[in-house]
C-alpha cells in the first residue's frame, strides 16, 4: 500500500491534459502501442469532436513497482464540478500550463480548489516544442503564482514525450502514499458512477478504510440503500475485475442496484449492519443557476426521456431535472445546468446516446422575487412569474468574473463588460503581457454568448472564469408574446424593464419571419402586463376570387370581394390558430 500514488492533472481547457495522459499510458505500458490512439481517455465521440474533456476518467497504471491512479479532468469552467470531485479522491495534482498561452483563468481556479484540498502541487509547462512557446515568460508567471523557485517547474512536451518520464518520477517522489486503515470497517467515497443493464449501477470509488470483496453486502449511508458487490475491480482504463479493493485504492464496484437515484455522488459505501459509522465528508453540492426546458418532439418519447435523464445524472451529478408541462409543447423536463456549454453537451448526449429528437428552450437563469407578503419565491421559468401587482421586489443572480487578457485588448474587453452591466472591482498586472481583471456582472449576460464575444474582443487571447456571488435587486418584468390576441406562454421571457421594448420588437419581427401566413391577418404583439410595447402584422393569404370572371359589370366582382371580406372576418373571429412546433423551436434559438 505504501507504493500507491493517487493524482490528477488539472489545467485550463486545451492546455494538453489528455495528450499528457496518453504519454503516461504509453510510458507505463498500460495501453499497447498498436491499440493507442490520441486522447485515449476521452471515451466519448463528442469529446473528440469538440477537442475538450467533458468527463473525468480514472485509470490505474503500474510503473517501477508503483501503482499510479490517475484521474484526467476537464478544463472548461462549466465542468469545474468534475474537477472538484477528482480532487477529493487524490493526494496530488499536476498543474499543467500551455507555454504558448501561459497562465489562464481556469488555471488559477483549479489551483485554488487543489489548495483547499491540501494536495501536493507539481507544476509543469507543456508544449515547449511549439514555435510559439514562451517558456521563459510562462515559467516566471508560474513561479510567481506558486511562490516557488523556477527550477521546481518541469518543462515538457506531451506531444513528443519530452521529460514526461521525469514528471512521472516526480509524482512518485513528491505525492504521498494514501493514509490507510485496513483494520477499520469499510468506508468508500463515491466520486462517479454509470449504469449497466446487467450489473446495475457501477460506482467509481476511492476506498478510505477497510477492504471490499466480491459478494460483500454493502450499504449506502446517504440514501440508506442496501446492495451487493457483484463485482469489484480497477480502471485499465476499461473495467478489469479484481479479487479485492483495499484502503487507498481507486476502483469500481458493481452494486446490483437498478434504481439510479439510490446511488449518489459523495455518498459513503460501507457494510450492512455495521452499526454506528461516520459518513465521509462528501462534496459541496453543485447549485445549477442556468435552466432550460427539454421536450421530446414525439410526445410518446416522454418516458424514454425520463429514463435517459436519470441515466445521465449518474455520471453527471451537477444535472438536475423535474417534470414540466406546457400547453404548446406537452410534457417535458425543466433541467438545471452549471452553464450553457453544460446544457449543450447534455442535450447532445440525449440525442446521440439515446436517439431522442428534442426541443430545447433557450437557457435562462433562476430569478428571485419578494411578493407583497414578504415571501421569497424562486422563478425558474417565465410561466411562474406572478402579476406585476404582486411583485414587491425582483432579484437576479450576479457572478464574480475573473478575466485574463493582454493590455492591448483592455479597451475592447472593458467596453464589452460595460455593455454587459459589469462593475469593475480590481485590475492588476499578472505580468508585463497579462492583465488580471475582476468584475461583477449579472449572470443572464454571461450565459448569452458572453464567452464568444470576449474571444472576439481579444482576438482569442482572453480567458475567463466565474463564480456565483448571490442575488441582487433588479428591475425585471415579464415580456409576453401574443399571437392573434392569445398569449403564448412558451414564448414569454423575463427581462430587465429598460430593454423590454427593444427585445419585444426583436421577438415579434423574428416571429413574423417564421410564422406561416393564415387566411386572415394575424397581429403579433409584445406586452408587459396590459401595455403593448411592440407589434407586427402577418398579412392574410390572398386568393383571387374574381380570376375566373371576364368582361361584364364591375358589380359582380365587387359582390365576390365583399363576400370574401365577410368570410375572412368570420374566420378571424371563429378560426382556431395553430402554431407549428417548428415556430417554437426557431423562436427558442433567439
Amino acid at each position: 500500500m505504501a507504493n500507491i500514488r493517487n493524482f490528477c492533472i488539472i489545467a485550463h481547457v486545451d492546455h494538453g491534459k489528455s495528450t499528457l495522459a496518453d504519454r503516461f499510458l504509453e510510458l507505463t505500458g498500460t495501453i499497447a502501442k498498436d491499440k493507442m490512439r490520441p486522447q485515449f481517455l476521452d471515451m466519448m465521440d463528442l469529446e473528440r469532436e469538440k477537442g475538450i474533456t467533458i468527463k473525468m476518467q480514472p485509470v490505474r497504471m503500474e510503473y517501477q513497482g508503483y501503482i499510479l491512479n490517475l484521474i484526467d479532468t476537464p478544463g472548461h469552467v462549466d465542468f469545474g464540478y468534475e474537477v472538484s470531485r477528482s480532487l477529493a479522491a487524490v493526494e496530488g495534482a499536476i498543474l499543467l500550463v500551455d507555454a504558448t498561452q501561459g497562465i489562464q483563468a481556469q488555471t488559477i481556479a483549479n489551483l485554488e480548489q487543489a489548495k483547499k484540498q491540501n494536495l501536493v502541487i507539481i507544476p509543469a509547462i507543456n508544449k515547449i516544442d511549439s514555435p510559439q512557446a514562451r517558456v521563459k515568460e510562462t515559467k516566471e508567471e508560474l513561479a510567481n503564482l506558486l511562490n516557488i523557485p523556477q527550477e521546481e517547474i518541469f518543462e515538457i512536451s506531451g506531444k513528443l514525450g519530452t521529460n514526461v518520464e521525469k514528471l512521472i518520477e516526480a509524482v512518485i517522489k513528491k505525492v504521498p502514499a494514501p493514509k490507510i486503515e485496513l483494520e477499520k470497517p469499510l468506508r468508500a467515497l463515491i466520486f462517479d458512477s454509470k449504469f449497466d443493464a446487467f450489473k446495475g449501477v457501477i460506482a467509481f470509488i476511492r476506498v478510505i478504510d477497510g477492504k471490499l470483496l466480491p459478494n460483500n453486502k454493502i450499504y449506502l449511508l446517504q440514501t440508506k440503500s442496501p446492495g451487493e458487490a457483484k463485482e469489484v475491480g480497477f480502471f485499465k482504463p476499461n473495467l478489469e475485475t479484481a479479487k479485492e479493493l483495499n484502503a487507498g485504492e481507486i476502483g469500481y464496484v458493481a452494486t446490483g442496484i437498478k434504481e439510479p437515484e439510490k446511488v449518489t455522488v459523495g455518498d459513503t459505501i460501507t457494510f450492512v449492519n455495521i452499526g454506528d459509522i461516520q459518513p465521509l465528508p462528501g462534496y459541496k453540492e453543485p447549485k445549477p443557476m442556468v435552466f432550460a426546458s427539454i421536450f421530446p418532439e414525439n410526445p410518446e418519447d416522454f418516458e424514454n426521456l425520463a429514463l435517459a435523464l436519470s441515466r445521465l445524472k449518474l455520471s453527471d451529478a451537477a444535472l438536475i431535472f423535474e417534470p414540466e408541462t406546457k400547453d404548446a409543447l406537452g410534457r417535458g423536463f425543466r433541467c438545471g445546468f452549471l452553464g450553457t456549454l453544460h446544457a449543450e453537451i447534455i442535450s447532445e448526449r440525449l440525442k446521440r446516446e439515446f436517439g431522442l429528437s428534442l426541443i430545447v428552450s433557450a437557457p435562462s437563469v433562476v430569478y428571485r422575487i419578494v411578493n407583497n407578503r414578504d415571501k421569497e419565491i424562486f422563478i425558474y421559468s417565465s410561466s411562474e412569474w406572478p402579476d406585476p401587482g404582486q411583485v414587491k421586489e425582483s432579484q437576479e443572480p450576479w457572478v464574480r468574473l475573473e478575466i485574463i487578457t493582454s493590455p492591448q485588448y483592455l479597451g475592447k474587453v472593458s467596453d464589452l463588460l460595460k455593455k454587459s452591466g459589469g462593475k469593475q472591482i480590481e485590475t492588476k498586472y499578472f505580468s508585463q503581457e497579462k492583465l488580471f481583471l475582476i468584475y461583477e456582472a449579472p449572470l443572464r449576460e454571461i450565459i448569452s454568448g458572453f464567452f464568444d464575444k470576449l474571444k472576439g474582443a481579444s482576438q482569442g487571447f482572453a480567458s475567463m472564469n466565474y463564480e456565483i456571488l448571490g442575488y441582487r435587486r433588479a428591475n425585471l418584468v415579464k415580456l409576453d408574446i401574443l399571437i392573434a390576441g392569445r398569449k403564448e406562454e412558451a414564448l414569454s421571457r423575463i427581462i430587465p424593464e429598460e430593454i423590454a421594448q427593444e427585445q419585444g420588437k426583436r421577438l415579434v419581427e423574428k416571429l413574423k419571419e417564421v410564422m406561416p401566413s393564415q387566411m386572415f391577418a394575424v397581429p403579433l404583439q409584445a406586452a408587459i402586463g396590459g401595455k403593448i410595447v411592440a407589434r407586427e402584422d402577418i398579412s392574410a393569404k390572398r386568393k383571387d376570387v374574381t380570376g375566373y370572371l371576364y368582361g361584364g359589370d364591375y358589380t359582380r366582382k365587387k359582390k365576390l370581394l365583399e363576400k370574401q371580406k365577410k368570410g375572412k372576418k368570420e374566420l378571424k373571429e371563429k378560426g382556431q390558430l395553430s402554431v407549428p412546433p417548428k415556430v417554437y423551436l426557431d423562436m427558442l434559438k433567439i
